[in-house]
């Protein structure tokens, strides 16, 4: 018995492979989602001037206001649109190569944008930088998907939650990084901005060249590729120890279990009533992640005439010719949808407009603490918590922002609450709203079904990235200071679907987390398929 105690206890460690491997994968694939959301901001102007420039070298006449404006919407819309994209090519590629070989091939869509974009100025082309971002956000389609999968399915279950999480904190860090080396002195400037956005294929390189010396996911190895003597191995390595036959014994249950499914695709997956509330629970918390006011748009508050820059996913709103050419310093870069008035609401505390951006990044920093916090939680206080806890003060945050916002004008202090608020979001985002989604997709759904589940998933969570960045403009424009009423509803649901559906998930296996859906979804098997077996005569198994 004590012996047994101990095997589990050695079963959960944090080894160095397991550590190693999980900083490899992230810092590949999750960094460069966030410094991808995050580079072009600062420079943007810049890089409009310098399409207005090459196009003046090619026909003489600089662009119109609204041809430039369509242009750099074009421009930055190509990352979410790419996202969707990456997102329909996670099952495919997943099943192909695996989760190890998925994301080494994603580096293709990583290395060849770098090398377009950084010599984009030298070859005077800013064709490459549109479809350079199609490439990135294909990339990051492709990663904010699979590196969950794949930490997910190498983890021992005591320390899947903050493992998953950290895809979502190397996400914050390349926002962090990319705002930083997106000031004016440092890379954000006539010379430096190709190099900023180049920077992009430093992480898929080293990606690259490490990543193949980790082991492949067991699951994968054993379930799909029937390789039980690889999958050993794998385990044996990511353990650190030999005895992982309990281990594999598990992983051989989930496989019976899955037998009579078979592959599941995603239209097998719409139809399956034995999936319906996992597919549901996926697209609620996907969509709320998103559509709360969170969002993968970064936009800038133009200085001259106070409206909103574009921003990823923000078609037809952002600065003209006029602006590209008239010189000024580029707008800091804002993180969050809820940023939208940040710019404004900093000055308006007394903040200096030249440390506006310093500020901001400091944001990110609050951001990237917050998301560490929750790596060393998420097994604490479990995943159900978090999502409840933060989307509860983000729900919080967006209802005082709303009055904040409305007297601002009025009552000389209220700027310093509107601060609060933003910063309370950025908190309550990155303890569960942020991170535990695409956490749950991997533990809610077994072998078969997971890819096609991500694959849902991540084109929900693409689908309202963009729809956010489309509508809120025009949210903004009606609204005014009321606009953050919608998000707050948008918390207020997605919070009581939470309470009244999703399990807590915490140190469990994946057969007890299905199992656990199982009853939800009142059917006796893990499959529908199998309850033909009902039909056989009581006696058989009573002689």
């Amino acid at each position: 018995m004590e012996q047994q105690d101990q095997s589990m206890k050695e079963e959960g460690r944090l080894t160095l492979v397991l550590a190693l491997a999980t900083l490899i994968a992230a810092f590949g694939s999750s960094f460069q989602y966030g410094y991808n959301v995050a580079a072009v901001n600062s420079p943007a102007l810049l890089m409009q001037q310098f399409y207005n420039e090459t196009y003046y070298s090619r026909t003489g006449e600089f662009i119109e206001d609204f041809p430039l404006t369509l242009l750099w919407s074009v421009t930055v819309s190509m990352f979410p649109f790419g996202g969707f994209i990456g997102s329909l090519l996670v099952g495919p590629l997943v099943n192909k190569f695996g989760r190890k070989g998925a994301l080494l091939f994603n580096n293709i869509f990583s290395i060849v944008p770098a090398i377009l974009m950084g010599c984009s100025k030298v070859a005077k082309s800013f064709e490459l930088i549109i479809i350079s971002r199609l490439l990135v956000g294909i990339c990051a389609g492709l990663s904010s998907n699979v590196v969950p999968m794949y930490l997910g399915e190498l983890a021992p279950k005591n320390l899947r939650g903050a493992l998953g999480v950290v895809p979502q904190l190397f996400i914050t860090v390349g926002i962090l990084v990319a705002q930083i080396f997106g000031l004016r002195n440092l890379l954000a400037n006539v010379d430096g901005w190709p190099i900023l956005l180049g920077l992009t294929g430093v992480p898929a390189a080293l990606q690259l060249l490490l990543l193949p010396f980790f082991p492949e996911s067991p699951r994968y190895l054993l379930i799909q590729k029937k390789d039980e003597e690889a999958a050993k191995k794998a385990l044996q390595r990511l353990r650190g120890w030999d005895s992982v036959d309990r281990e594999v014994a598990e992983i051989r249950q989930e496989d019976e279990a899955e037998k009579a499914a078979g592959f599941i695709s995603v239209l097998k997956l719409f139809r399956m009533r034995s999936l319906r509330w996992q597919l549901l629970s996926v697209i609620v918390l996907m969509a709320g992640q998103q559509l709360s006011g969170v969002n993968a748009v970064w936009a800038g508050l133009r200085e001259d005439s106070g409206r909103w820059g574009a921003g990823p996913g923000a078609p037809g709103v952002g600065p003209g010719a006029e602006a590209a050419c008239s010189g000024q310093p580029p707008s800091p870069a804002l993180a969050l949808q809820i940023y939208y008035y940040a710019d404004q609401i900093y000055l308006s505390a007394g903040v200096q407009e030249d440390h506006v951006q310093y500020v901001t990044a400091g944001t990110g920093a609050v951001n990237v603490v917050m998301t560490i916090c929750a790596v060393f939680v998420v097994e604490l206080l479990g995943r159900r918590l978090l999502l409840l806890l933060g989307f509860s003060i983000c729900l919080t945050a967006c209802c005082v922002l709303t009055a904040a916002l409305a007297l601002q004008d009025t009552v000389s202090w209220m700027p310093y609450v509107s601060i609060v608020c933003v910063i309370a979001y950025v908190i309550g985002h990155a303890l569960g709203p942020s991170p535990i989604p695409a956490l749950l997709i991997t533990e809610i759904f077994l072998q078969s079904s997971r890819p096609s589940a991500f694959m849902v998933g991540g084109s929900v969570h693409w689908l309202s990235n963009f729809a956010v960045g489309l509508i809120f403009p025009f949210i903004q424009e009606g609204l005014g200071a009321y606009s953050f009423i919608v998000f707050a509803v948008i918390c207020l649901l997605t919070t009581i679907y939470i309470f009244l559906i999703v399990p807590e998930t915490k140190a469990k296996t994946f057969i007890e987390i299905n199992q656990i859906f199982t009853k939800m979804n009142k059917v006796s098997e893990v499959h529908p398929e199998k309850e033909e077996l009902k039909e056989l005569p009581p006696v058989t198994s009573e002689q």
